[in-house]
């Protein structure tokens, strides 16, 4: 539970309350912070995979928090820059299409976990998470950016961009998971495991 991947996971979880408050905070120097805390906690959303991969130090625990992180820094970050109307007007329906999306995939992973059926993260997700994380970074240090740098517009774009491969990939997790939803699909793990009841040869060991 404590290995390097986990804690670099937990940090991330526990800078969320710091990149809150200080998006609330107004000021230049705020913003830098809240941005600065914001890049580190995202820098950890990739060392922890790498270091889990390289070290062979995969867990459970890591696999269970490692999106439950995710989750929380987006949508608290998101929540956080709509209430001080960083994010506001037409933009508030990109943020609110992630946030819904989120809601679905993880309602659909739960589901899947039970009938023991894997979901793995698709490449448009993850261009989709990477958009997503820079389109909240240039939102939150928003017109205290560099001034040659449209930073309002760029972030404001990045969650257009990123509310469209939400709806893309969304759609993709939704019609996989409705096919393990359906009544054939329900009947036939119900005959696979009265096989294994029968057969407890064929079952999995341990």
């Amino acid at each position: 539970m404590y290995s390097l991947p986990n804690i670099l996971t937990l940090a991330r979880i526990g800078v969320v309350p710091f990149v809150v408050v200080l998006i609330f905070l107004d000021g230049d120097l705020w913003r830098w912070l809240a941005l600065l805390i914001y890049a580190a906690a995202c820098i950890t959303d990739y060392f922890d995979g790498y270091l889990a991969r390289t070290l062979n130090d995969q867990s459970d625990f890591g696999r269970l928090l490692d999106p439950i992180a995710d989750k929380i820094l987006v949508g608290a970050c998101l929540l956080a820059l709509t209430a001080v109307d960083a994010i506001a007007d037409w933009t508030i329906i990109p943020a609110l299409v992630i946030l819904l999306r989120e809601i679905l995939v993880s309602g659909m992973r739960e589901f899947l976990a039970e009938i023991r059926v894997g979901m793995p993260v698709s490449k448009l997700a993850k261009w989709k998470t990477t958009i997503q994380m820079l389109a909240i970074g240039f939102v939150i240090i928003g017109p205290s950016g560099p001034p040659p740098l449209p930073t309002v517009i760029i972030g404001e774009v990045g969650l257009w961009v990123a509310a469209g491969l939400t709806l893309i990939t969304g759609y993709d997790y939704l019609q996989r998971g409705l096919s393990h939803a359906t009544p054939e699909a329900e009947q036939a793990r119900r005959k696979a495991q009265a096989q294994k009841r029968r057969n407890p040869a064929t079952a999995d060991p341990g």
